[in-house]
């Protein structure tokens, strides 16, 4: 076995579903060189959540994007379930994305011209999925995050935390390993925000997905089974 196989069988024995190995990232333009990330070292087994705090611009929603696959870094390497991200083509990095891995943003990023039923489908249809089977998950996850009777209501005729609830369905409705979440609650009001918050950790619960979400609330961070403090592109904690 070589050392990456050793590397990924060793990280799929322990039950980590993502981890962060000594990543970096620099931006670059023209003479002017800034370090966002230096040295970051995480990992979350199944199950289990994190929460990655810090000050705007601290480059936590840089890490996030880093770990989903959808920026590159400059050193280090990020594994999704025993994988390494780097290694993937674009392709093999979209299908593994779309297997282990659900995203939850500030801003919903539902499609306005689609039902919030459509929507939860879509990641299901892009899968293969069979279109009832889709429309039978889909409706199944609305109903537990309380939409039952919102299914073919569109996004501009859902509250603010409805869209959000309806992105969380969206995002666990291919059940995956784990979701990363980008100031998931950022957009809402305390009320609104506390509920999104109570939803996912009884979720978690429920499905076993893990969870590492990057904010600026402390007070709903301390909720997760983790806590970690980015700042000087290191994390601490």
């Amino acid at each position: 076995m070589n050392e990456q196989a050793a590397a990924q069988h060793d990280t799929g024995r322990k039950g980590v579903v993502v981890a962060a190995r000594h990543v970096a990232k620099t931006f670059s333009e023209g003479k002017l060189r800034a370090e966002v990330l230096e040295d970051v070292s995480f990992e979350v087994e199944r199950g289990r959540t994190l929460a990655i705090v810090g000050a705007s611009g601290a480059g936590k929603s840089t890490l996030l994007h880093i770990v989903g696959g959808l920026d590159t870094l400059t050193a280090g390497e990020v594994e999704v379930e025993g994988r390494v991200m780097s290694t993937l083509s674009d392709a093999e990095r979209g299908r593994l994305r779309n297997r282990s891995l659900g995203f939850i943003y500030q801003f919903h990023h539902l499609l306005p011209e689609f039902t919030a039923l459509e929507n939860v489908c879509m990641p299901l249809l892009i899968r293969g999925t069979d279109v009832a089977e889709a429309r039978q998950r889909a409706s199944q996850l609305l109903q537990r995050v309380g939409l039952s009777h919102r299914l073919e209501h569109k996004p501009g005729e859902l509250s603010g935390g409805e869209r959000q609830r309806c992105a969380v369905a969206r995002a666990l409705v291919t059940r995956p390993a784990c979701i990363l979440g980008d100031e998931p609650t950022g957009n809402l009001d305390e009320h609104n925000a506390a509920q999104v918050y109570d939803l996912m950790l009884e979720l978690n619960q429920e499905i076993g997905t893990s969870f590492v979400l990057v904010t600026h609330d402390r007070e709903l961070a301390a909720r997760m089974d983790q806590v970690m403090e980015l700042s000087g592109g290191r994390l601490h904690g």
